[in-house]
Formats: structure tokens, C-alpha cells, sequence
């Protein structure tokens, strides 16, 4: 069947809702020009999305918009047919999924937030620069570094800080910064699908409990490899050459080392709450960033002294973690909300189960999961993780990896594919664009569908 064939049967598909709907739950409502006005609008709030580089309206403010109009919506759908109540039950499932991922986020983002404040990420970046690594080696342990970083910070934060090395190191030289700014999205993406905290995309799957926590590092190898094989042919291009910059060392700021400790113990913590008790990784999480907090506490109290008397202090601020609770991305966290509960309108209105009938049933689970990573790249990987966890289908361990593994690896296709790309299109701005990522989408595609074929065969047992 061709391409064109798989389009119209599914928008022939769509056109035949009410859907069946799974055995013993009710069938969602006749939605009909209700249904089509839902897909418009989050059709038409994503596209404002995609064009936040140009017009410069942040990402957050139309899909919040058009979460609340599509809700509308359906509520209307369902309570045209007297079933209002049922539509409240739904909106209060889809808010407390989204409840939960904030308050990880929130305890998450605080952290790396404070980190950088105490100057650890400062300390790290003007270390590795100062070791006087020729070009190439310096290329390699920018990627390295995001491929093992990235598990335990997250990707965004990663390639920020890989991102101001590759520019330090070749200030001058922007076939180094391309480069590098590419290798080191692609090594960020890849490293965040083999641990829970790595990805929004992992973080997504591991919360709504179809993967145990220690299953991901399963995904360790195919993301090495969908790694290594663009990172290789991009470091041909790459000449042999000695960093002269030199950096001033940056002394961590008090309670620094703590707080890294402290990180670390709140995600231990996270997970043997979650593996023992059954407890949401959410808890973990907001019990460790009150540890902080106290901490914190603690920290201002002794900088507050010493402050009042040096003189020479007299600009410093004493340690205040609620500055780091403001510095969030919260533009992030309200496009997060807006996201999930688009499509969760979407899919209270039975749109998911249609798109579930017709690519599972028509392409097969493989298939359709190595199509999610492409789509992942345009769209993003938020929404098509959220929508293939909300279909409810019965999966193995092994196709929930290649959901985590696409869809976390695919947005390295697209410069705009990740949140790891745009920030690094801003912080190079003028030297690593869209389409000077876009020349080396082909090498990326190979390590991809390398990665998608390494799994297949390392975890063939796990399908």
C-alpha cells in the first residue's frame, strides 16, 4: 500500500468516529464538527509552536489556549449526549498525570538550577577547557561528556553547558563550533533514553510504570551506537589542532559538593521508593528538594554572617533557593501542560484509539514506533509519547524501549527536534542554524536506524 493509500484510510478513519472503544469502557461521544473544531485547534496551536524562532511568542501560550478551548469542547460532546460527568472524571485523570510530572520537573529543575547557581557547571566547563586538548580530543570529550551527563541532569541543561565549551574552544573556528553543536545534541539525546531522568520522554514512560527503572539501561548500547556513528563521521571534518583559551578557575561557592551528594541521595531515594512501596517518583523527588531547602536554609544563614562582615561582599546575595525556584523554565512546564491536555481531550473524544487502530494494526508495532522518532523531529517528543502511552496499548518491555529510544533519539534529526537543539541554535546563534544541522541529517538517520536495529538484537528477548 503507498503512502497516499495510508493517508486517506486514515483520514477515512477519522471520519467514522464515535470509535469502538476498549471492552467494558464506555465509547466516547459523537463528536462530529466538535471533533474536527478539537483537532483544528490543537492543529493550528501547534503550528504557532513551530514558528516561536520567527514570531517570537512563547511556546506555552497557545497550547495553554488551546487546551482549555479543546476541554470546552469536549465537555460540550459529552454533555450534548448527558454525559457531562463523565468528561470532569477524564479532565481530572489527565490534570493529576500532569500534577505529577510537574512536581518531578519542579524538584529536577530546582536542583540543576541551584547547581549552577553554587558555580558548580562553571567550575566543570573552565576545567575541561583549560586542559589544552587538541580540537579533536576536545570534540570527543564535549560528547562524551553529554552522552554521560545527560542521564542524570537532563539534555537541555546538558548541551548548555557542553554548548558554551564547544564556543570557548573554537572561538574563530565554526566548522569546530557545527561540529560539536551537532555531536553534542545528538550525544545529549542519546544518553537521556537509557536512564529514567534523562529524557521528559523516558521520565513519561518510567512514571506511568510499563518499564521498571533498572529496564532502561538495556537502551545504554543502541544509544551508544546511534551516537558514536554520526559523532565519527563528523569528526573527519574536524582538523588536528592545539586549544589555546585559557579560562580563570572558578571556585565553587559553598555547600556546592553537599549539593550534588544531596542530588544524588534524592534520586536514589526516588527510585527505592518507587521499586519498594509503589510510591509515584514524584514524592521522592519533592521530599529531596525539601532536604534542599533546609539545606538551604542553612547555607543562607552562614553567608548572610559572613557577608555582613566582608566588605568586599558587599554585591554578593546570600544563598536564597527560592531565586532558583523563579529561574525555572516555566515556559516549559506550561507547554508541558498545554501538550497534555490537548491530547488528552483528543483522545477523551476517542481520536486515539482511531490513530492506535490504524497504525498498530496496519504497520505493526516496530514500524510504528521507528515512524514515531521521525515524527518526534518535526512535532516534538512530548506529544507523541503522551499519545502513545494515553492508547492504552499492551506492549512488551522491549517496544516500550523502542518507544523511549525513538522518540528521545529522533528529535536529533531536526535542530528544532529538541529541546537540546534549539537552545544551542540560540546560544550559537548565526553559526549552528537549522540547516547547518540539517547537512548532517543523514549521518544521524544512520546512527538512528542503527540504534532501532542494535535493540532488536541485543534485547530481541525482551519483544
Amino acid at each position: 500500500m503507498t503512502i497516499f493509500s495510508w493517508v486517506l484510510a486514515l483520514v477515512s478513519s477519522l471520519f467514522a468516529l464515535p470509535v469502538l472503544a476498549s471492552e467494558g469502557v464506555l465509547p466516547p461521544p459523537d463528536s462530529g464538527l466538535i471533533g474536527w473544531a478539537v483537532i483544528g485547534l490543537f492543529v493550528l496551536a501547534y503550528g504557532v509552536v513551530l514558528l516561536e524562532e520567527k514570531i517570537h511568542l512563547r511556546k506555552s501560550k497557545p497550547v495553554t489556549v488551546a487546551a482549555g478551548l479543546i476541554w470546552i469542547l469536549v465537555a460540550i460532546a459529552y454533555t450534548m449526549e448527558g454525559r457531562g460527568a463523565e468528561s470532569v472524571i477524564l479532565i481530572r485523570q489527565t490534570v493529576l498525570e500532569y500534577a505529577e510530572l510537574l512536581l518531578f520537573l519542579l524538584a529536577a529543575m530546582t536542583y540543576v538550577n541551584v547547581l549552577e547557581e553554587r558555580g558548580v557547571f562553571d567550575a566543570l566547563r573552565t576545567k575541561m577547557i583549560n586542559q589544552g586538548l587538541s580540537t579533536r580530543a576536545m570534540y570527543w570529550f564535549c560528547g562524551t561528556f553529554a552522552f554521560f551527563l545527560s542521564p542524570i541532569a537532563d539534555n537541555l541543561t546538558t548541551a548548555l553547558i557542553l554548548g558554551s565549551v564547544s564556543l570557548a574552544v573554537g572561538k574563530g573556528n565554526p566548522k569546530f563550533i557545527i561540529a560539536s553543536c551537532v555531536n553534542v545534541v545528538v550525544a545529549a539525546n542519546a544518553g537521556g533514553v537509557f536512564s529514567p531522568f534523562g529524557d521528559i520522554t523516558t521520565l513519561m514512560v518510567w512514571q506511568k510504570g510499563v518499564v521498571p527503572f533498572t529496564t532502561f539501561f538495556n537502551l545504554f548500547i543502541p544509544a551508544l551506537i546511534s551516537w558514536l556513528i554520526p559523532a565519527f563521521v563528523l569528526s573527519l571534518t574536524i582538523p588536528e589542532s592545539h586549544t589555546k583559551n585559557r579560562h580563570k578557575k572558578i571556585v565553587i561557592r559553598r555547600g556546592g559538593i553537599a549539593i550534588i551528594f544531596l542530588f544524588l541521595f534524592t534520586i536514589t531515594l526516588t527510585v527505592i521508593l518507587h521499586n519498594t512501596l509503589h510510591l509515584p517518583p514524584f514524592l521522592g523527588m519533592m521530599t529531596g528538594l525539601g532536604l534542599l531547602k533546609i539545606y538551604g536554609y542553612m547555607i543562607n544563614k552562614k553567608e548572610t554572617a559572613l557577608f555582613a562582615e566582608d566588605i568586599t561582599c558587599n554585591r554578593k546575595q546570600p544563598f536564597n533557593i527560592f531565586v532558583s525556584l523563579k529561574r525555572i523554565e516555566w515556559d516549559t512546564l506550561f507547554f508541558f501542560y498545554g501538550i497534555i491536555m490537548c491530547v488528552g481531550g483528543i483522545g477523551a473524544l476517542g481520536y486515539l484509539v482511531t490513530v492506535s487502530e490504524f497504525f498498530y494494526t496496519g504497520l505493526g508495532e516496530t514500524t510504528t514506533h521507528t515512524l514515531i522518532g521521525v515524527a518526534s523531529a518535526i512535532i516534538g517528543n512530548v506529544p507523541v509519547t503522551y499519545a502513545v502511552l494515553s492508547m492504552d496499548q499492551t506492549l512488551s518491555h522491549g517496544q516500550w524501549l523502542l518507544v523511549t529510544l525513538t522518540a528521545g533519539i529522533g528529535g536529533s534529526l531536526l535542530s528544532i527536534g529538541s529541546a537540546a537543539g534549539v537552545a544551542l541554535m540560540g546560544q550559537a546563534r548565526g553559526i549552528y542554524t537549522f540547516g547547518a544541522h540539517l547537512k548532517w541529517a543523514w549521518a544521524i538517520l544512520i546512527g538512528y536506524l542503527a540504534g532501532i536495529g542494535a535493540h532488536l538484537v541485543i534485547n530481541q528477548g525482551m519483544f
